[in-house]
């Protein structure tokens, strides 16, 4: 399998760190859809990231898809078996999923020129970044007071997206506004799976 992206992308970085907890053999490529353009069209010729080329061929996008690919070629889910303990995971993998969803909005947003920059939806895309880094930060300080026992979905996606926000758009979250969360993130960028899928936007 061929997973391709740039790690700074939080969707590339999450289903890179699952397909490793998974023991899944796969490459990565780090291929931007901005700078790299006529490679990653090679590869798909819909320029997103994360793409993921399967073993036959067959192209997928969207993380959650890819990652969904990933489990049924390792056999297992990162996802808990008990129902109850699995509701929770996927609402935090919701809230992880959303936040990095509202803070990719900021980041385009600001990119624009001033004179087109439309700010009543930046302020209400900050808005709702906040609401979901507030339900994740309860999760975290309910749920991840250390390092989970094995690695879910919900876990990994609160971290990476934690680790997005404060690499691309740092002023638009104060580092110990969620301390909960950012004290979860510390933990698990200090572990050697995290360290293996450093956040970068460097040239391959």
């Amino acid at each position: 399998m061929l997973l391709v992206g740039m790690l700074d992308s939080p969707y590339v970085r999450r289903a890179a760190i699952a397909g490793t907890v998974l023991g899944v053999d796969f490459e990565h490529q780090s291929v931007s859809v901005f700078r790299h353009m006529d490679r990653f069209r090679a590869i798909n010729p819909l320029i997103k990231a994360p793409s993921l080329v399967a073993d036959d061929g067959t192209v997928l996008m969207e993380s959650q898809l890819i990652i969904q690919h990933i489990e049924d070629v390792a056999g297992r889910s990162l996802r808990p078996a008990d129902p109850v303990e699995r509701l929770r995971d996927l609402r935090a993998t919701g809230l992880a999923i959303v936040t990095c969803e509202k803070a990719i909005a900021i980041e385009y947003e600001r990119k624009r020129p001033d004179a087109i920059r439309y700010q009543p939806w930046l302020d209400r895309v900050a808005e709702q970044l906040q609401e979901a880094l507030a339900a994740l930060d309860m999760v975290a300080g309910d749920r991840w007071k250390k390092l989970p026992e094995r690695w879910t979905h919900g876990a990994i996606g609160a971290a990476v997206a934690w680790g997005f926000i404060r690499f691309t758009i740092p002023d638009a979250v104060a580092a110990d506004a969620f301390p909960a969360l950012a004290a979860h993130a510390a933990r698990c960028e200090a572990t050697d799976l995290f360290k293996h899928w450093p956040i970068d936007r460097e040239s391959p």
